[in-house]
């Protein structure tokens, strides 16, 4: 599905609560018990050290949960009310100190408090298709202090999975992913940030390895 067809714009964006209901986490490709590879080396190599942190696209915690053992100051945020409900009940199961925020990423975000010196996600863009990542962008801009870390790892283009060609993909539970070029985030990017490293990436899932675009970002 290299064009963006009527069927595509049917399946635009997946009722991601309704995942979370109906769906065992260990049956949601994107759910992991662990935080990523990527993010732990940042951690441990002293690239982002503790600070007021939003974890966008958050999930069921993991990620989030895992910076707040380590002293960051982490606010979860995703559009599911299920998933942040079972953060919440994850991040108390561990006694972790973290907020939760149900919002529209693609909104105007007025539920999200403050700003932050570090933003994250993670297999996020490959969900917002190209005409909102605009949008998208701004928002983490809006959010971020000046000189704030930025850091987004999303699929790529040369990725095998999903039938391994096309920038419109359908995946095994019926979403639709939009499969994205170092270039195409180059150019999302740079009016906002300055980058500090980008670069296609392996990465880890639990049904099979990734190619992925890997940015680091400087907010300006």
């Amino acid at each position: 599905m290299d064009d963006y067809s009527p069927d595509v714009a049917c399946m635009k964006y997946a009722d991601v609560d309704k995942i979370y209901q109906t769906l065992p986490l260990d049956n949601i490709p994107w759910n992991s018990r662990t935080p990523p590879d990527a993010l732990v080396t940042l951690v441990r190599e002293g690239t982002v050290r503790p600070c007021t942190t939003v974890d966008l696209g958050c999930g069921a915690g993991t990620s989030a949960i895992y910076l707040a053992g380590l002293g960051f100051d982490v606010t979860g945020v995703d559009s599911s009310p299920t998933a942040i409900q079972l953060a919440g009940e994850h991040a108390k199961q561990r006694g972790a100190r973290c907020r939760f925020v149900v919002a529209d990423l693609l909104g105007d975000l007025h539920e999200v408090t403050g700003t932050f010196d570090f933003a994250y996600d993670w297999e996020l863009m490959h969900h917002i298709f190209p005409e909102d990542r605009e949008t998208y962008i701004r928002n983490v801009h809006k959010i971020t202090n000046p000189g704030a870390t930025y850091f987004s790892v999303c699929f790529d283009e040369s990725d095998p999975q999903f039938g391994g060609s096309g920038k419109y993909r359908t995946t095994r539970i019926g979403t639709t992913l939009y499969f994205s070029s170092e270039s195409e985030i180059r150019d999302l990017t740079t009016p906002y940030f300055d980058i500090r490293e980008l670069k296609t990436i392996d990465v880890k899932s639990k049904f099979g390895p990734h190619r992925a675009v890997y940015l680091l970002a400087r907010r300006r």
